[in-house]
């Protein structure tokens, strides 16, 4: 697997994966039915920030895709972010988890202080085990403020780790 910068040429690779997660309706609040225009503004980071793919390297195909920069300006700016897809094929070959030790060795080379994921949906145990595997803890849990089509309104985890 290669983790490399994100490309306008790996827009239509991505697209599915985006669109199959955002509709899956269990781990993203985007809404639904975006265009391609509007899934590469949400998604492309500018800098500071920055996008990634994962793809095989034997077949080119683009396995998933992080993108990672400031938590907040000004004075959140020592604190980084980081969001993550995984296209379903691929799921279960640790490639979230690969996406996950690059942003945040990318993160520390960067010199940011910490890391912050804002909203990890409670009931997404595989995101919310793998974040804790990497040294996270949940250091908050807003109540019901996700939809979740298959649970209802469940919780978003803040989760956090220093660097």
């Amino acid at each position: 697997m290669l983790i490399r910068p994100f490309t306008p040429a790996d827009l239509p690779a991505f697209l599915p994966v985006f669109h199959a997660v955002v509709d899956d309706g269990e781990t993203y609040a985007y809404p639904e039915g975006l265009g391609d225009a509007e899934v590469a503004r949400l998604w492309v980071e500018e800098p500071p920030g920055v996008t990634v793919v994962a793809v095989d390297e034997a077949t080119g195909t683009l396995l998933g895709s992080a993108k990672t920069g400031p938590n907040r300006p000004g004075r959140g700016a020592h604190v980084a972010t980081a969001s993550f897809m995984v296209a379903e094929a691929a799921r279960g070959r640790g490639v979230g988890r690969a996406l996950g030790e690059w942003v945040l060795e990318h993160a520390r080379s960067r010199g940011f202080a910490a890391m912050q994921f804002n909203a990890v949906v409670e009931t997404n145990t595989a995101a919310v085990a793998l974040w804790t595997a990497l040294g996270f803890d949940v250091v908050g849990t807003v109540p019901r403020a996700f939809d979740s089509r298959r649970h209802g309104r469940v919780g978003l985890h803040v989760m956090h780790r220093a660097l």
